[in-house]
């Protein structure tokens, strides 16, 4: 099972801001997480959900990306006006992974492997007990009458 839905409508992505947007020529080969402390320290979050194509089958469609060589190895592409991060390329590969979170359709993707689990963190695994509630009854709870959303939407 490759956790990917081969008939997406289309595959396109971009950063919170809309400066920057790409499309995928082909439907992701591969989907992971990885909890490394490289991608904990770009996301600023417990791990990073990628999947991956080669990389002659992304198009930047809107701006450019900012790049920052992160290891020997790697370099992650971000938008430089919102920060959102974007890729993971190890520059030996032929391949390229876009961030499942900025996928116009990330529910499309689904992980079928974890990286750098050395550092995952211990409370992952008790997530699914905590309680949860949806965005509508936080907003009600604290008398936010409505959310106006100045981030990009496809």
């Amino acid at each position: 099972m490759t956790g990917i839905k081969e008939h997406a409508a289309e595959w396109t992505g971009g950063c919170q801001c809309g400066a920057v947007r790409y499309q995928l020529l082909t439907p992701p080969e591969h989907a992971c997480i990885c909890h490394c402390r490289m991608c904990q320290r770009t996301s600023g979050q417990p791990f990073m959900a990628f999947a991956s194509v080669k990389r002659e089958n992304l198009r930047w469609t809107r701006g450019s990306p900012a790049t920052f060589v992160s290891s020997n190895i790697a370099e992650r592409n971000f938008c430089s006006g919102c920060g959102t991060p974007l890729t993971y390329h190890r520059v030996a590969s032929g391949s390229i992974a876009v961030t499942i979170g900025s996928l116009d359709t990330p529910e499309a993707v689904r992980p079928i492997e974890q990286f750098g689990a050395e550092s995952a963190l211990s409370w992952l695994d008790g997530l699914k007990a905590l309680p949860a509630k949806g965005t509508d009854d936080w907003r009600r709870e604290h008398s936010i009458p409505h959310i106006d959303s100045r981030q990009y939407s496809a």
